[in-house]
């Protein structure tokens, strides 16, 4: 067998293994209702800060208003799968009319603010955030089943660890493969660029409405995997301080790469979590000064976030010889 074909093998074969233990983290822990919960929730926020790393880290936008995108999957997905009241087998059509409907959104949106760049952009999606969050709340005048500011309740509870696990792989390998495309060629350049991206030719404002499209759909879907995993949905989960939870994360684990953002996310999750266990509940709020302190010695010590565009190998793109 030549060098590449081994290789390859090598690369199917170790994919296999990984997949296989993962699952097999999920069989074994199926019992601990508490530990399987928190390895669900890390590959929801992962999938949801590679989404939002696509948009910031990869195309070079400041979105802060990206849990409104989020929102509109999750409220998405739980109306149909309430008001049609479709088993398990339907969670899929929801999760895709989800992405469907906030990769709509986001075309709409982006059509007149991708224009603006740096903080004018920023100010620009935190305010569309908070128009969302706005309509959430009285979403109940034109939809009861919404539930408005009361929060809509009596969701089915679809979410599972194999759903999730495959989800995450495959938002994963989407933003990989769209990454070391052409597209993805031409939206970097953008980011370190605008001008010189004009200047040969790029049609800047195209390639940017196609990263936020395509970061926006993903938080769209991840929001319809939430949704099926607490079974109920309040405004106030999609609120300002969820897309600077988000950020963070992004920011954490390095803008430009997946492999930090992955990684970030699944240590964000499990430092909360455990620190919900370990501090007594009388100080349980002072966990959520500990993660930004964390940030800030992050910044100090490594600028660019923990792996700082780097990537693990088998999310490198291959060589050409």
């Amino acid at each position: 067998m030549d060098a590449p074909r081994r290789i390859r093998v090598n690369r199917v074969l170790g994919y296999t293994l990984f997949v296989l233990a993962v699952l097999a983290f999920g069989y074994f822990f199926r019992t601990q209702k508490y530990i399987l919960h928190i390895g669900v929730l890390s590959l929801i926020f992962a999938t949801l800060a590679v989404s939002l790393n696509l948009t910031n880290g990869y195309v070079g936008m400041f979105s802060i208003g990206h849990a409104a995108f989020y929102g509109i999957g999750a409220y998405t997905a739980a109306y149909l799968t309430k008001v049609w009241n479709i088993g398990a087998w339907g969670l899929l059509p929801a999760l895709l009319a989800g992405t469907l409907a906030a990769a709509v959104v986001a075309f709409l949106i982006g059509l007149p603010i991708l224009r603006l760049r740096s903080d004018y952009l920023g100010i620009a999606t935190l305010g569309f955030g908070i128009i969302v969050k706005v309509l959430f709340d009285n979403a109940d005048a034109v939809l009861p089943t919404l539930g408005g500011s009361r929060g809509m309740t009596g969701i089915a509870h679809h979410t599972n660890f194999t759903w999730v696990f495959f989800s995450a792989v495959a938002a994963i390998a989407l933003t990989r493969n769209f990454v070391f495309s052409s597209h993805g060629r031409a939206c970097i350049s953008v980011r370190e660029d605008e001008t010189a991206a004009e200047a040969v030719g790029i049609n800047t404002t195209a390639y940017k409405t196609l990263g936020f499209v395509l970061g926006c759909s993903l938080a769209g879907f991840a929001g319809g995997l939430y949704a099926h995993l607490y079974t109920f949905l309040h405004p106030m989960n999609f609120d300002f301080l969820k897309s600077i939870d988000v950020l963070l994360i992004a920011v954490l684990g390095g803008l430009g790469s997946i492999s930090g953002t992955v990684l970030a996310a699944c240590g964000w999750t499990l430092l909360l979590e455990g620190l919900r266990v370990v501090l007594p509940s009388e100080i349980l709020d002072w966990r959520l000064v500990i993660y930004p302190l964390l940030l800030i010695i992050v910044m100090l010590l490594r600028p660019k976030g923990l792996l700082g565009g780097k990537e693990f190998a088998f999310l490198r793109p291959r060589s050409k010889s």
